[in-house]
């Protein structure tokens, strides 16, 4: 068989397909698109704002350091429950109280020294009143110099006095700076609680924090009496949520429980700013923290458990609704006098598309515009352009996509309407 031959013999089969396939849209167009139709009814919606983050206490100590030393005793373990006060843990004070006996020595040898200078001024002042007594008896005894020098010496020793006390002064301060480090090489509990990280051991050695250096945490006390979840919401739903808010918790560790609480505070600034990623050259994600307090837990729960919250933000009682897949959008059909317009120098600025759906009426679609408003799990709010009773399309998603006006439909097995393609009150 010649080569041409066998082209016009596939030309003409593929012809052949092309008009099998039109001619079987055009049937399946005449006979009724199956799609799934459901009755405009009236429902309670809530609209959520979902987001995760980890459960923490609302209070918690972390507890650093303010000196380097070895751990010599340890006397809690992680878990346990402490009391304000305890003693948690003492450090190595031989170096401290050397420093404060020392100070102490320094004290005592300032305190000496005001003795000695009380002395000097009082043989001082005794040594002027004499030469000034002299002076006034017999100028030739004294001369004006030695009534002066003697004063002089007076003035002097005044002076000393009141630089040993304020040398005393010094002493006690060093001292009392010297018995406050010492005090820190034992660590108490700075309120009741529990402790829910321990970070050292016995004979493990701490330091101090510096700017470079962070320093040794060494424990966390947490008042578990009050637990919050700190949520992470993406800069879009942050303006949807208020304090006040009811929120449902969700935790990976309590599969099986829902723990309710509300919205207590809502972040002012993002938790990674933009400044953090300039340079990366990847565009940040904004979020923000907002705070859920849980409401008595009835488990007891840990710091850092994984949580899922669904932020109620609004709630409608008894309002119509439509499944949120029957909504579609579909461009503005141009009025008659677009044309002329157009030639009399009008814009050409596509205009916005309009939201609708399509409603089933004698077993042909009409698109509908309509005005939505909050969005629960499944339905919209819907705010005007239908009544109650209408059959709207609800899907196939790819089906409402492609659906014209005019189009013929029929139910399919998963429509929720008594009255299929010829139910449904007009609007």
């Amino acid at each position: 068989m010649r080569t041409r031959t066998k082209v016009i013999i596939g030309v003409g089969i593929l012809a052949l397909l092309v008009a099998a396939a039109g001619l079987s849209t055009t049937t399946r167009r005449a006979s009724g698109i199956e799609v799934r139709m459901e009755a405009v009814d009236t429902r309670d919606l809530v609209a959520t704002v979902t987001a995760s983050g980890n459960v923490r206490a609302r209070r918690k100590v972390d507890i650093s350091s303010d000196i380097s030393a070895r751990v010599t005793q340890l006397l809690i373990d992680e878990g346990e429950d402490v009391q304000e006060g305890q003693i948690l843990l003492r450090l190595d004070p031989t170096r401290y109280q050397a420093t404060v006996n020392r100070s102490q020595a320094n004290l005592s040898q300032s305190e000496a020294s005001v003795t000695q200078a009380r002395a000097n001024l009082l043989r001082a002042q005794r040594e002027a009143e004499r030469m000034a007594s002299l002076r006034a008896r017999d100028s030739l005894l004294v001369s004006r110099q030695d009534v002066e020098n003697a004063q002089t010496d007076l003035d002097v020793q005044q002076s000393l006095v009141e630089a040993s006390q304020f040398g005393v002064y010094q002493a006690q301060a060093a001292l009392e700076e010297a018995q406050d480090q010492l005090s820190k090489t034992i660590i108490r509990a700075p309120m009741s609680g529990r402790v829910t990280r321990l970070n050292v051991e016995q004979g493990e050695t701490v330091i101090v924090g510096t700017m470079n250096n962070p320093g040794s945490l060494v424990l966390t006390v947490s008042d578990l009496s009050v637990m919050e979840v700190v949520l992470e919401v993406d800069e879009t739903d942050v303006p949807e949520i208020a304090l006040g808010d009811n929120a449902n918790v969700e935790l990976d560790a309590f599969p099986d429980l829902e723990f309710p609480g509300v919205v207590s505070e809502i972040g002012n600034s993002a938790i990674r700013p933009p400044s953090q990623a300039a340079g990366t050259g990847q565009t940040p994600t904004i979020d923000f923290e907002v705070v859920v307090t849980l409401s008595s837990p009835e488990v007891e729960l840990r710091p850092d458990l994984s949580a899922t919250a669904e932020v109620i933000t609004e709630t409608r009682d008894d309002q119509l609704s439509i499944p949120i897949i029957a909504l579609t959008l579909r461009d503005e059909e141009q009025d008659e006098g677009s044309d002329e317009s157009a030639d009399n120098g009008a814009s050409d600025a596509t205009p916005d598309p309009i939201e609708g759906v399509f409603v089933v009426r004698d077993g042909r679609v009409t698109f509908t515009p309509v005005t939505v408003g909050i969005a629960g799990q499944e339905y919209f709010e819907v705010l005007s352009g239908l009544a109650l009773g209408d059959t709207v399309v609800s899907g196939p998603y790819q089906v409402v996509r492609t659906l014209e006006d005019g189009d013929a439909v029929q139910p399919d097995e998963g429509s929720d309407t008594d009255e299929g393609s010829d139910g449904a009150n007009g609007s």
